[in-house]
């Protein structure tokens, strides 16, 4: 039988193993940190943080976590990808690895800084 929908982040999380709940709440509570302002939405069936636009997703799976932070966000920081799989809009965190918390503390803020200046463009 097919999960229902998460209409929020926690309903989303609490389907997981509780291994996996952990890492998703740690990713979850790096993400707040970094940016405090961004508002927790459900998207495309993932967690997502957005502030005038979707910043980055994440996604819980068998074997890794995955990240999204659009092509911009893995453009950005593809360098520092060297020990995960990663294509042009995501990343995977393996379950078994720690999560790279201060990378996606980075990731987050710089997609933020793009959002809020992509917002004074259109107003300027």
């Amino acid at each position: 039988m097919e999960q229902p929908k998460p209409e929020n982040i926690d309903q989303y999380i609490a389907n997981f193993p509780i291994e996996t709940q952990k890492l998703l709440q740690q990713i979850r509570e790096t993400i707040h940190k970094a940016v405090p302002e961004a508002k927790e939405v459900i998207s495309y069936g993932m967690p997502a943080f957005k502030q005038n636009t979707v910043l980055v997703y994440f996604a819980g799976y068998a074997k890794h976590i995955g990240f999204y932070p659009t092509g911009s966000g893995i453009e950005a920081f593809k360098d520092e990808f060297a020990q995960y799989k990663w294509s042009k809009g995501a990343v995977q965190f393996p379950l078994d690895k720690p999560l790279p918390l201060d990378l996606i503390t980075r990731i987050t803020r710089f997609k933020a800084e793009r959002d809020l200046e992509k917002v004074k463009k259109k107003k300027s």
